[in-house]
């Protein structure tokens, strides 16, 4: 299966498809990656994409296999037969190793809908869904799925 990135901002479209597929059903993609460009901080990740949530909630590792910290992408998805693209919608939630979480990129929502990249009904889905994802964190039910161990 391809996996591809799609972001407004910027715009591109990314094949992600060297991330290993850990497990795939209609609700639930989890894979597990190296960052895409080498980077310090980050040695390699696991993704948990909530399909039916609009949630790709990743665990960023150190490379020394320490939690750095989760991201939170909010996303849409179209699916076919033989791929799958995750759309960036822009506003992202980080959820740091002692509980504390920020909601970023917010103002990113606005510039996408002013720029005609993104429609109202996408930054009110997008809103949301960062509302969901947030009172989960806040009632100590984050993850809102069971970790394998990968």
């Amino acid at each position: 299966m391809k996996i591809y990135r799609k972001r407004y901002i910027p715009n591109e479209i990314i094949d992600i498809s060297a991330d290993e597929i850990v497990y795939q059903d209609e609700k639930l993609l989890v894979t597990k990656w190296l960052p895409i460009k080498p980077r310090t901080d980050v040695g390699r990740g696991v993704s948990y994409t909530m399909l039916d949530k609009g949630w790709k909630i990743s665990k960023f590792y150190d490379h020394n296999n320490n939690l750095l910290y989760w991201y939170c992408d909010i996303i849409e998805h179209i699916k076919d037969e033989d791929s799958i693209t995750l759309i960036d919608l822009l506003v992202d939630v980080i959820i740091h190793e002692d509980g504390i979480y920020e909601v970023v990129d917010v103002e990113e929502l606005d510039e996408a809908l002013a720029a005609g990249l993104i429609t109202e009904n996408q930054k009110e889905d997008a809103l949301q869904k960062v509302s969901a994802l947030t009172k989960l964190i806040d009632e100590k039910q984050f993850p809102p799925f069971e970790e394998m161990n990968i």
